[in-house]
């Protein structure tokens, strides 16, 4: 079966400046697919095709079986959610009013507010726990909490399909993991594809159930399962870091120690 969300062929860049080139990405459905790669290897380039901010100068993102170019706007925005990488709230919103606008989508000239509106949005702030929120004002919030309120804008989209741009930016380690906790949990109710860029590549071996490793220069490299992908040598080839991968004890998946630096010297 054919994807969903799949990139063929696709050249990418902005303005003269070619990022990637022959690029073919396909997001398995029902997956939480990760990409990674070194700064400026084109992760969330490729993240702005799928979702339709950043036209390919050659080839073509297909979403349900056609282009993503053909759907209007509202259209896109019924069947995924983008959640960018730099997201800022207008000043004096609350987080009730800031969910709302998730709603945008499906909002018709001839259809406004509804009961049905009022319960996504009431569901979407329950499921990433921001409902004690609701009255407060964003610009008060912490990070993890902002981010949160965030994912649940994007859910009361109600798409099944959520495009996450370096989601854990800017956070310390517990609200990171907060995050990528409440996104597992969204992928494994069965009814999301997550996709994801972050920077953190042992992260990403632990919640990832499909990862793309980009390299610059090259583009994609490598596309599986974590257990598959992530190798010492790929490591080295992608990042330029000698290390060792090991069993994470806590979860199984792919663990990346950097060697010492006296290892380094040594070799």
């Amino acid at each position: 079966m054919t994807a969903r969300l799949r990139g063929e062929g696709m050249t990418l860049g902005y303005d003269e400046r070619v990022v990637a080139t022959g690029l073919d990405v396909e997001i398995p459905d029902g997956s939480f697919t990760v990409i990674v790669g070194p700064n400026a290897c084109g992760k969330s380039t490729v993240l702005k095709a799928l979702a339709r901010m950043l036209k390919p100068s050659a080839g073509a993102v297909y979403l349900d079986g056609a282009a993503i170019s053909s759907y209007k706007s509202k259209e896109v925005a019924r069947r995924l959610g983008l959640l960018p990488q730099s997201s800022i709230a207008p000043g004096g919103i609350t987080v009730a009013e800031l969910v709302a606008r998730g709603r945008y989508p499906h909002q018709r000239m001839l259809r406004q507010w509804s009961t049905e509106d009022e319960a996504v949005t009431g569901e979407a702030m329950r499921l990433t726990n921001v409902q004690d929120l609701a009255d407060r004002l964003v610009d008060e919030l912490s990070g993890g909490q902002r981010q949160r309120v965030w994912l649940a804008m994007v859910l009361a989209q109600q798409t099944s399909i959520l495009l996450l741009d370096e989601p854990t930016t800017f956070l310390d380690i517990a609200h990171q993991v907060e995050v990528l906790d409440l996104c597992a949990d969204l992928h494994e109710d069965g009814k999301h594809t997550l996709v994801a860029v972050l920077h953190d590549l042992n992260q990403a071996c632990r919640y990832a159930t499909h990862l793309i490793a980009m390299k610059p220069g090259v583009g994609v490299v490598a596309q599986g399962d974590p257990a598959d992908v992530v190798t010492a040598e790929l490591v080295e080839d992608v990042f330029g870091l000698p290390c060792r991968v090991i069993n994470d004890p806590e979860t199984d998946t792919p663990l990346v120690v950097p060697l010492r630096r006296k290892a380094l010297v040594a070799r």
